[in-house]
């Protein structure tokens, strides 16, 4: 049976009225609920690190509490490699090698804290080796990119890789957020340094020189959006509060 197609974001938006999120999710999602299962792409056993424990499902919730704040998340540039795929996809690995990442982010009201159900989370990053899809050697392609909807606790969650590095840039990862036909936020996630030096110990990443550019000496970093990251089976969680003003 082939599978659907991924849903993009235009209509998800102005879906809702008629449509249950739960029902558009499974019927149009590039992938099914137990998607991070349908490819092995991650690295074996990560490294135990101080910053990177152990923790089970479900304290996915408890995470997001230690990491709430009412601060309104700093708007930081898209960057010279955003392309809109509008693309609404839980896993967005395609065939990308590197360390499984489960990355959560919670849609927080930054005036309430109250969550935000049915915004769209966009993300997007590089692979293990740097590259962005869509350009260079990753031209024609639209591997780790796509976009989740937040269910009613705000919370949109993606199956990806842990990211490498680009000369000139700390690990991080792209977002945006959309509501009713309109973007909210465009920011930026990061990782404790001590996490990233931990993955980047194993392969493919250890096949590279080591990163040029730490969260101290990036010129774009932000300390409010370091994510916090634990360890999950045989890779990652990561977890962030997204504030934005409604």
């Amino acid at each position: 049976m082939k599978p659907p197609s991924p849903m993009n974001r235009r209509v998800a938006l102005t879906a809702f009225g008629t449509v249950g999120l739960s029902t558009i999710i499974a019927a149009c999602s590039g992938s099914s609920a137990d998607s991070s299962d349908s490819a092995d792409t991650s690295v074996s056993s990560p490294p135990t690190t101080a910053q990177a424990s152990s923790a089970a499902d479900g304290d996915l919730s408890s995470l997001f509490d230690d990491a709430a704040s009412c601060t309104l998340s700093p708007e930081q540039t898209e960057g010279p490699y955003y392309i809109d795929v509008d693309m609404i996809r839980d896993d967005i690995r395609d065939d990308r090698e590197g360390a499984r990442l489960r990355l959560a982010t919670r849609v927080l009201n930054a005036s309430s804290c109250d969550p935000i159900a049915n915004a769209v989370v966009d993300v997007w990053h590089c692979d293990a080796t740097g590259v962005y899809s869509g350009f260079e050697s990753g031209e024609g392609e639209t591997f780790l990119r796509g976009s989740q909807v937040t269910n009613a606790d705000g919370i949109a969650e993606f199956t990806t890789i842990y990211p490498g590095w680009y000369r000139g840039r700390t690990v991080h990862i792209h977002t945006k957020v959309h509501l009713d036909n309109s973007t909210l936020l465009t920011s930026q996630l990061y990782f404790d340094d001590d996490v990233t030096d931990g993955v980047y110990n194993r392969e493919p990443y250890s096949s590279r020189s080591t990163p040029d550019t730490t969260n101290a000496d990036d010129s774009i970093f932000e300390d409010q959006m370091v994510m916090t990251v634990t360890e999950d089976g045989d890779g990652y969680l990561a977890v962030m509060n997204i504030n934005v003003d409604v």
